[in-house]
Parts: structure tokens; C-alpha cells; sequence
């Protein structure tokens, strides 16, 4: 694993602010950066191949395009854990899945197309694993900036 250097501590702080809506976003952030469009695309691929980032892509608001969010929990017997899990990640609209130590020990997010989408897909989880999913639909939206320095 290579260390980050200053040229990837730059392009991932600079690409956590924006990337442009244009035909070549990375040709033209490359640009603004002082790299080739080459070297800054071998550079992210480099960072995600070394795990140094897991992610990269846009946030995008479910709500107001029409759709849903819904953080949802289970309580599922250890020695069905995985089997439950698999059960629920084969679900398109599953963002992200984690395990807690805790009675409800699995969590995830549905997000949906449409707001009846949460309940059904809730449903058809209940159904397939025989255990109650449990729901805790977002009440109000609060935005904080998250960034990290790198």
C-alpha cells in the first residue's frame, strides 16, 4: 500500500466539495488540480484498490425525487445471522446493511422508489425471514456538511 501524498491528500479533499456536471468532470477537475485527467483517475483507482477510500459517488436526496429512506432493524438469532443477511442484502433497495452488538443486531436502509416501496419491501423481508423488521422512517432532514481532511 502506498501512502497518500500531498497530491492525493489535495484531490480528495478538493473532490469532497464538488464535481462538476460537465461531459469530462474528471478531465476538468484534473485541470483545476494541476494533473492530467490520466493521472488523476489512476490516482482514485489506486486509493480505492488500497482501500484508502471505499466510496466515491453522489449523495442523492430519495425525497425529493419522489422516493424514500427508512433506517429499519432487526433482532436475528445469532446462529441465522447470516442467512438472514444474505436474505436481506438480495433486496435492490438494501443501501447498506451492519451488524451491532446489541438485541436488535442488524440494521440497514431501505431506500425506495416511491414511499409505498419502504412497506413492501419491509413486508417481503418479513416474509422471507419470518422475523419483524422494524422501522424508523426519517422525521426531519438535517444536513452537516460532513467532510473529512484527509
Amino acid at each position: 500500500m502506498t501512502p497518500l501524498d500531498d497530491t492525493d491528500r489535495h484531490i480528495l479533499n478538493h473532490l469532497q466539495d464538488d464535481l462538476p456536471l460537465v461531459a469530462n468532470p474528471y478531465a476538468e477537475v484534473a485541470a483545476e488540480l494541476g494533473l492530467t485527467e490520466a493521472d488523476l483517475l489512476a490516482r482514485l483507482t489506486r486509493l480505492k484498490q488500497d482501500r484508502m477510500i471505499t466510496r466515491f459517488g453522489p449523495f442523492f436526496d430519495a425525497t425529493a425525487m419522489g422516493g424514500a429512506f427508512c433506517l429499519c432493524a432487526m433482532a436475528v438469532p445469532e446462529e441465522r445471522f447470516d442467512s438472514v443477511l444474505i436474505k436481506v442484502n438480495a433486496h435492490p433497495e438494501v443501501a447498506h446493511n451492519y451488524e451491532r452488538t446489541h438485541h436488535l443486531n442488524m440494521w440497514f436502509v431501505l431506500a425506495t422508489e416511491t414511499p409505498e416501496g419502504i412497506g413492501a419491501t419491509a413486508d417481503a423481508i418479513e416474509q422471507e425471514t419470518g422475523l419483524t423488521v422494524l422501522r424508523f422512517p426519517k422525521l426531519q432532514e438535517f444536513f452537516i456538511g460532513f467532510r473529512v481532511a484527509a
